[in-house]
């Protein structure tokens, strides 16, 4: 099988997938309509996919598809990278962020004042909402519903995790007026740009506060500074922006209801995305559907 690897990375990548799946020849430069498989990341060289009609399938190396999947060269099936590496990262970030505002933790500066003024409630009376129910959000959902913090979902479809209410597009209003902590994992497409307006960040009770490791597109970023402004909102944890890395006067870094993390959530582990590599690959020599293929016309 002859797989064409159009992405950054050859050095740890080409081992990794040469060991996970011998039988696959990877190649860096491949004559046109040779190849059965493509491995693409946007951070490469770029591909254009119309010089290989004969590849049966295109696996990308990032969870988001946003910067493929309006490529009018690409006509195969595209296979998002959904990772067990890339799913643990993103659960341990947001259960992180939201047990610290949970626990208000930045109340307790080393500055001499015994604040013992109010312990938080305990988890269980904490309501998060997830936006996004797909792998990630399901795998955060069931982490913090483990902790036993109030979770439910947010998805166009409503569909969720087993055991976690979840709430469909037309129930927006009702998932988001639940949210004292609101986790933003939803794919950059048309729908989802600017979702959180103005009129959404309303719907939040006074006081909630934001983690956003999904995509930048997904806030209208002078209605959160508003937000944040009027104190309507207590805090944001931002790891994703519209243009990164973040410029270094943009008013976020120094905003004292903003915490920035410069896009470190989450990233695709080599050693086991790998596994996911070659089993897709394996997929396609068999003639199988690959695993998470992509449907286009919703954008993920």
């Amino acid at each position: 099988m002859r797989v064409l690897f159009a992405a950054d990375g050859w050095e740890k990548w080409a081992p990794a997938i040469s060991a996970a799946c011998p039988e696959a020849e990877l190649l860096q430069t491949a004559p046109p309509d040779s190849v059965d498989a493509i491995i693409y990341a946007p951070n490469g060289p770029g591909c254009d996919f119309s010089a290989y009609p004969s590849a049966k399938l295109v696996q990308g190396l990032w969870a988001g598809v946003d910067q493929i999947v309006p490529d009018s060269s690409l006509t195969q099936p595209l296979a998002r990278m959904v990772e067990p590496g890339l799913e643990r990262g993103m659960v341990e970030y947001c259960t992180g962020w939201a047990l610290r505002l949970h626990l208000g933790m930045d109340r307790f500066a080393q500055d001499g004042v015994w604040r013992n003024d109010m312990a938080p409630p305990l988890a269980t009376r904490r309501k998060v909402t997830v936006l996004g129910a797909g792998a990630l959000g399901q795998a955060v959902a069931r982490a913090l519903a483990a902790l036993d913090f109030d979770v439910a979902t947010w998805s166009r479809s409503g569909k969720g995790a087993p055991g976690i209410p979840a709430f469909s597009a037309p129930e927006m209003e009702q998932a988001l007026s639940r949210a004292e902590i609101l986790i933003a994992l939803l794919p950059d497409t048309p729908e989802t740009q600017n979702i959180l307006n103005s009129e959404r960040l309303a719907l939040l009770p006074r006081g909630a506060s934001i983690i956003n490791p999904g995509r930048g597109t997904l806030i209208d970023d002078a209605a959160l500074l508003s937000a944040l402004n009027s104190r309507y909102l207590r805090h944001a944890v931002l790891d994703v922006f519209r243009t990164e890395p973040l410029p270094p006067f943009d008013p976020y870094w120094s905003h004292p209801g903003v915490t920035v993390t410069p896009h470190i959530a989450s990233e695709t582990r080599v050693e086991t995305a790998a596994l996911v590599v070659a089993e897709n690959l394996r997929r396609v020599m068999r003639g199988e559907t690959p695993l998470h293929l992509v449907d286009r016309s919703k954008g993920y």
